[in-house]
């Protein structure tokens, strides 16, 4: 397993983040559109792909919400890949990313009918906070927080 920070302009991100976005389609119906809006990865700089022997089979990346969180964005694991603790490595990855750029908490939002992601969040330290902007009074979304300083 090897982790790259890169950017958005990665082809091997890009190409994880066609899948993510199929998959989020097919989840989510009529609702992706509003979601799709504020999942653009045209002004994301800290992403990481993960690698599986040579093949990218992860992703992530993190935004700054302000001067003291990050927003978690576009975690994806390929299907194939799953079961791995590939998503594990790369929320702890991006967590590090983080706080090597000073903030002192990761936020997060998911869906709730992603319950593998809300399992996998809330096993790796992050609580339940109400929906933040734009989530606020949106059904199916579920934010999160955890505190990395």
């Amino acid at each position: 397993m090897k982790i790259e920070r890169t950017s958005s302009q990665n082809p091997a991100f890009q190409g994880l983040v066609e899948l993510l976005d199929s998959y989020l389609a097919e989840i989510d119906g009529d609702e992706n559109k509003f979601y799709a809006q504020f999942n653009t990865t045209a002004t994301l700089d800290n992403c990481l792909v993960l690698y599986d022997n040579g093949v990218a089979v992860g992703c992530g990346a993190i935004r700054e919400m302000d001067n003291q969180a990050f927003e978690i964005k576009r975690m994806f694991v390929h299907p194939t890949a799953r079961g791995n603790g590939f998503g594990k490595a790369i929320v702890k990855a991006l967590e590090d990313w983080a706080r090597e750029l000073g903030v002192t908490r990761c936020l997060l939002e998911t869906g709730k009918r992603m319950p593998d992601a809300v399992a996998l969040y809330k096993k790796l330290g992050y609580t339940q906070i109400e929906n933040y902007e734009p989530y606020v009074g949106v059904e199916n979304s579920v934010c999160f927080e955890k505190p990395i300083c």
